[in-house]
Order: structure tokens, then sequence, then C-alpha cells
């Protein structure tokens, strides 16, 4: 369950923003993608789980390891089924540039990529300058429309919903004890995801965010 902020005039202007851009239909010269960011924490068994016998569970023991923390981007095009997932060290600002170019080469044809995501303080301009100089990295951020979601208001990114299924698809109760084990479960979750074709059917418009959260966009001056 979410729990809504106060409805003022700049989160009803971000909200039907990004609703607007969630009706138009699929475009190959202006894609949709959404991105955001999950932590996870790196745990190793401290002895091996016990084979499991047929018709029963496999036993784990209780006690690990604590081996640090890493982090996933979830990426996807919502409509057209294509998932962008990269596990990472930590979610710093350049581990934030280099998946941004990622996000780039997977779309040389289009006119512009309408990016969805929140307000980290990465999510800038800034952290491509950083990484790749103010003119490549000015480059590759006019890549993008950046449409971002309001504060206390990340329920609006389909991300969200490529994260609840990053968490019970691939990672579930298992305990991964280092980013290269992570990295390979990512990879081998995003092949399946793509090969599927897995779409996300949002189905949340504006005129029901109007209907059910009672304000009036005319009112808003958007």
């Amino acid at each position: 369950m979410w729990c809504v902020a106060r409805l003022d005039e700049e989160y009803i202007r971000r909200m039907e923003d990004v609703l607007a851009l969630y009706e138009k239909p699929l475009s190959e010269e202006e894609p949709v993608v959404c991105i955001d960011e999950k932590p996870v924490v790196l745990h190793r068994d401290l002895r091996a789980p016990s084979s499991a016998r047929p018709g029963h569970l496999a036993r784990r023991d209780y006690e690990y390891k604590r081996c640090g923390t890493a982090n996933v981007f979830c990426g996807v095009e919502p409509k057209a089924g294509r998932h962008f997932p990269k596990a990472t060290p930590n979610r710093c600002a350049a581990e934030f540039a280099d998946y941004m170019v990622e996000i780039v080469a997977r779309y040389p044809q289009a006119r512009t990529i309408h990016l969805v995501m929140d307000n980290l303080n990465t999510h800038r301009r800034k952290s491509l300058n950083e990484r790749y100089g103010e003119k490549l990295g000015g480059l590759l951020w006019d890549r993008f429309t950046v449409h971002y979601t309001p504060k206390h208001g990340s329920w609006l990114n389909q991300a969200e919903i490529e994260i609840s299924l990053l968490s019970r698809q691939c990672l579930g109760k298992r305990r991964l004890g280092d980013l290269t084990t992570l990295r390979h479960e990512v990879r081998a979750w995003d092949r399946r995801l793509n090969r599927n074709g897995t779409k996300i059917e949002w189905g949340f418009t504006r005129k029901q965010a109007r209907r059910k959260l009672h304000y009036s966009f005319t009112r808003t001056r958007y």
C-alpha cells in the first residue's frame, strides 16, 4: 500500500506529466524507460545447506556472514517488455553515469529517450559531466527527456514493479555472498525476462487519478 503525500501543485504537476507519458502508445522513436535502484545486502552461508530428500525441504543453517552491500539498477521499457538490470558495487554518481551510457546504447535510433526516475541527487546531468566531462556528459544527458516523479511519489515509477519482480523472481530468500554471484544471477534473470518479453500493464490513468485523489487539474495552473 502506498501512502500518497499532500497533493500540492508540484505533486500534481509531476504526477500528471508521468501519467500522460504512460498513456502514449509504444514508440521506437521515443521509448519510455523507467529506472530505480535496489540496495542488496550480501550474505554468505557459514555451513552448506543440507541436501533435500524427496518430499522434504532442504535445511539451511541459521548462521551466516554479512559480506557488505551492493546495488542493482532496475530499468525497464514497460510496453516493449525490455529489461535492463545491472548489479553494481554501489549507486554512486559514477555508476549511475555508466548505467546511463548503457541505456543510450540500447536506443541508437531514438529521437529522445523518455526517462522516468525519482529525485535522488545523483539523477542529474552533473553525474555525467563529472564522469565524462561537460561536453560528452552534456551530449549524453541530452539524449534523454527526463520526467521526475513527485517527492514521496515513487509509486508512479514502474521501475518499482521491476524491483518487486527482481526481489521475488531472482533474489528470493537466498543468500548471495559476493558481487560476482549477484551479477551472475541478475544476468540470468535478465535473459529470461527479455526472452519472454515480459511487459508491465499499467492501468492507472490521469482520469482515474483525478477521480480517486479528488483534485481538479484546471486549478493546478499546469
